[in-house]
């Protein structure tokens, strides 16, 4: 899909940086998907810490999730 927005120039070069991307459309695809993943992460460390799944650990491995970073 396309769509028009309006980003930052800086944002954009830190995201080619970061991405190691030299075109903005693969950078910024790639960053929404690192996104996406994390908050998907996010949220099942959140249903485990608040008692919402089987999900069987430690607390100190949750709390290892909770820190983790994409």
């Amino acid at each position: 899909m396309r769509i028009t927005v309006e980003i930052e120039d800086a944002k954009i070069a830190a995201i080619q940086k970061w991405t190691k991307e030299r075109k903005k459309s693969p950078a910024l695809v790639f960053a929404l998907d690192e996104y996406l993943v994390f908050k998907r992460r996010q949220a099942l460390v959140d249903k485990v810490m608040a008692g919402e799944t089987d999900y069987q650990t430690s607390n100190q491995e949750i709390e290892t999730l909770a820190h983790l970073e994409p």
